[in-house]
């Protein structure tokens, strides 16, 4: 039996070495597999929806812009005044785009035709200029507003995506369009972006496969059916509204496709990504790759859940406030407060309430006059603002009450932090004329609970307020 010992631990190596063989082309085959699945059906429509998303969120900020200048008083009073003093409505506009941030504000009036900018009366309008044409598409729109690409009226060399929104007076008779406009650079910058962050090949191409915005690297051809390679699955492309595909480079590499059709624009999004060479090595990093998969993943949806959260802010920020105090009113406030109870939800963070009430507000009102009471309100106001974060959102409830909602905030940090604000208003010399006024606050504050409605919340903080009232004021009293 000796001599069949070689005989033997060869066919046990060469059966070890043929598994390990066979488990490793497996394997690779599997991961190989694997990983051209994951670019084509999770990885790039993922890259798709979240630029998709992003572009939404502005024309979503755009067209409440344009909502707001659309109801705006002044623009109807102006409107309906005769158009008189241009100055007021061109300094209207020019803050409009300077606090927006926008590219362009506008606005067009029925009676005169007049194309009312920041820079002044650009022209009149007119049905026989087709640059005008716009205008007269949206006068007869059933819709409000619409949204379109189109050069700009103050300089027609730049591309820029306009909110047209129909203005009717208090009767619902139209009597212009405003709105804002944004360049088309914006789009250009978010390819830059994801471009640099995933080695994703990003553009847009219109109906008929011209590409109309790209990232600064790109290097391909101008028109979809002149890339190498592509002109087999263009055609599939730009006749459906999404798609995956994939095509062969003459370099043999495999370049994966996902396109969808962003309907605002009219242009097709999309996003390539060819096979890597470390292909070869998939075996070796498999784990590694799913790790670090998984790593980025979870910093994309942080990324995105800090910008909706950055961007709701600001569209809250929008919306009417308390025309005194400029704090956020009732309506305003039960919408935040559901943004913000959804978010800790989502991430498991605790949110604060709390209630405030000036000591006796009313007897100081009565005996020094309304006007002193007014600018008790507002001083009180800014002092409060001045003690909490930019992500609370400060309330006027109702007379000289105000709420402060707290997120990711407990109950002990928003004790601390209604202290602080108890302790500043204590010390700071409120005056009403001449008389110099000491004055204090009560406090009542409630932790949100799994549940529980904005009026149940409301209940408990001011059950707690009106404890600190009774046992003596200028306190803090917890639900």
């Amino acid at each position: 039996m000796q001599y069949k010992k070689p005989y033997f631990t060869a066919a046990l190596v060469a059966l070890l070495v043929l598994g390990f063989l066979a488990t490793s082309i497996v394997s690779y085959l599997i991961a190989h597999d694997s990983v051209r699945n994951q670019i084509a059906e999770e990885a790039l429509p993922l890259t798709s929806d979240n630029i998709y998303s992003e572009i939404e969120r502005d024309l979503l900020r755009s067209i409440l812009i344009s909502s707001l200048m659309a109801h705006d008083t002044f623009v109807l009073d102006w409107t309906l005044d005769g158009e008189k003093e241009p100055e007021k409505i061109i300094r209207y506009l020019k803050q409009i785009q300077q606090r927006y941030d926008t590219t362009t504000a506008f606005f067009v009036s029925e009676q005169h035709r007049k194309y009312y900018h920041p820079t002044g009366v650009l022209k009149t309008l007119s049905r026989d200029d087709p640059a005008d044409k716009w205008y007269f598409r949206v006068r007869q729109m059933n819709d409000p507003y619409e949204i379109n690409l189109d050069f700009d009226t103050a300089d027609r060399d730049r591309l820029s995506i306009f909110v047209n929104y129909q203005v009717t007076d208090y009767n619902g008779k139209f009597i212009g369009v405003t709105g804002i406009g944004l360049s088309v650079k914006r789009v250009a910058d978010l390819i830059e972006n994801y471009q640099q962050r995933y080695s994703r090949e990003v553009y847009f191409v219109d109906r008929e496969g011209k590409v109309t915005v790209r990232g600064s690297g790109y290097t391909g051809a101008e028109r979809l059916q002149d890339r190498a390679g592509m002109d087999r699955v263009a055609t599939h492309i730009l006749a459906n509204p999404s798609s995956s595909v994939n095509y062969t480079r003459p370099d043999g590499k495999t370049v994966f496709v996902n396109s969808r059709l962003v309907p605002e624009f009219d242009w097709h999004l999309i996003v390539e990504q060819a096979e890597s060479s470390a292909d070869s090595r998939i075996l070796d990093a498999l784990f590694a790759n799913i790790i670090i998969a998984l790593m980025i993943t979870a910093l994309v949806v942080t990324i995105i859940w800090f910008t909706f959260r950055r961007y709701q802010r600001r569209l809250e920020e929008m919306a009417t406030t308390d025309k005194l105090t400029g704090a956020a009113n009732r309506h305003v406030f039960e919408i935040i407060f559901n943004h913000d109870i959804s978010s800790a939800r989502r991430n498991n963070t605790p949110v604060t309430l709390i209630s405030l009430d000036i000591d006796n507000f009313k007897a100081m009102n009565d005996t020094h006059g309304h006007d002193c009471g007014d600018t008790i309100l507002y001083n009180f106001t800014e002092l409060v603002r001045g003690h909490i974060r930019a992500s609370d959102t400060l309330c006027r409830w109702g007379g000289d009450e105000f709420v402060i909602l707290l997120n990711d905030c407990n109950a002990e940090n928003a004790i601390r932090r209604a202290e602080t604000i108890r302790e500043a208003i204590s010390r700071y010399p409120f005056r009403c004329g001449k008389v110099n006024l000491d004055m204090s606050i009560s406090v009542g504050l409630a932790e949100y609970a799994p549940g529980e409605t904005l009026p149940d919340l409301i209940k408990r903080a001011d059950t707690a307020l009106y404890t600190s009232k009774k046992q003596g004021r200028n306190r803090i009293t917890i639900a």
